[in-house]
């Protein structure tokens, strides 16, 4: 037993911080990378109306449904409008949509978020005034109310406006009160799964296997690369939550796929970890042509009988990047090696968007390319 804690002690001396923080950070908590099925957000909602608009709301000749829903309104509240030609800018038509978290009980506020339906050209300052939010069955969960704060402004002059952000959409914070619960009873489950964000075998298999060596029962299995069945075991007296809490806590190390991903709009180019190219040459060069029109002026010379003309003068320069060189890129070099060697042959995103669609169709690129 003495020489065990020794050895014990020596290993845990040996350790350093930085490796066991590194270690620590290549993995992740179970609660971080797997949903618990029947645990989520349901999406709600509504049509409504936002008053005390200073002018910028809708155009009533121009959004017939804002005009219809102003009429039905101040009916529902004795004031009858029918035929009578309105011209309030100060009302607009807006979608209010918001999620309901799970478990939410009557009672609970959650926020929601206003975005105008019509013309309107901002909503600062307005009200949002009582607005059901549906749930996908047609029935009420939560009512929504109060002011809009929008993050974006206009500004206008006689020769010049100005827009700063999105001005006709805007959030309420605590805007929604829930009327109705979603019937969901967690705790009365025997069998769970829990669904990968990311599916993948591996990180299946090691989630399965982390559980199974915490309970000390092979309660957890893999049934496919984005579930995990767990079966509730009977020390746990038949409460589920109890059990899930231990298991949310364990922490392992993921097993992502090698994967290029590739926005062409934007240039935007992101490389996985485990991204490798097989040797492999690369050269890039560019034929630039550029035109230079500088004409001049000829006059006659004094006294003489000639006349003012001018003369065209063009410049013709080509440039084919001569100075760029082929470059070898070696065989399973690292994602720091690779990104280094392709920025020292000096070329933008665009052409190393190119560049590894090339590498990819050569064989080379040892994995997947998403374009988005």
């Amino acid at each position: 037993m003495r020489i065990s804690t020794c050895l014990i002690a020596m290993a845990l001396a040996v350790t350093s911080p930085q490796a066991y923080a590194g270690a620590i950070e290549s993995t992740s908590r179970i609660k971080d990378i797997a949903d618990i099925e029947g645990v989520r957000e349901n999406q709600l909602i509504g049509y409504g109306l936002v008053v005390g608009l200073q002018g910028t709301g809708d155009s009533l000749n121009n959004s017939p449904f804002t005009r219809q829903s102003l009429q039905a309104m101040l009916e529902r509240l004795g004031v009858n409008t029918r035929g009578a030609r309105m011209r309030t800018k100060n009302v607009a038509a807006v979608m209010v949509t918001s999620n309901l978290p799970a478990f939410a009980t009557q009672g609970t506020r959650v926020d929601i978020n206003v975005s105008a339906l019509g013309d309107a050209e901002s909503l600062q300052g307005g009200t949002l005034l009582v607005t059901p939010l549906l749930g996908a069955d047609g029935e009420v969960y939560a009512i929504g109310q109060g002011p809009v704060a929008i993050a974006g402004f206009s500004a206008e002059g006689d020769g010049a406006s100005i827009t700063r952000g999105v001005p006709t959409s805007g959030r309420i914070a605590n805007g929604a009160l829930v009327e109705r619960e979603i019937a969901f009873t967690l705790a009365g489950l025997d069998v769970v799964r829990l669904a990968l964000r990311n599916p993948d075998f591996t990180t299946a298999r090691r989630i399965a296997i982390s559980i199974n060596d915490l309970i000390s029962t092979p309660i957890a299995e893999a049934i496919n690369p984005g579930t995990v069945k767990i079966t509730l075991p009977e020390k746990f007296g038949g409460n589920i939550v109890d059990l899930l809490t231990d298991i949310e806590q364990l922490r392992i190390e993921p097993d992502i796929p090698a994967k290029v991903v590739i926005d062409e709009d934007s240039g935007i180019i992101v490389m996985g970890k485990d991204v490798r190219v097989s040797t492999v040459a690369v050269a890039q060069g560019n034929l630039t042509v550029t035109i230079t029109e500088t004409p001049e002026v000829s006059q006659p010379l004094p006294l003489s009988r000639g006349r003012t003309v001018e003369v065209p003068r063009t410049q013709i320069e080509v440039s084919d990047e001569n100075e760029k060189r082929m470059g070898i890129v070696r065989r399973g070099v690292s994602l720091q090696e690779l990104v280094d060697g392709l920025n020292s042959l000096g070329i933008g995103p665009r052409d190393l968007i190119a560049i590894l669609q090339a590498i990819k169709a050569a064989g080379a690129l040892q994995a997947e390319i998403e374009v988005m």
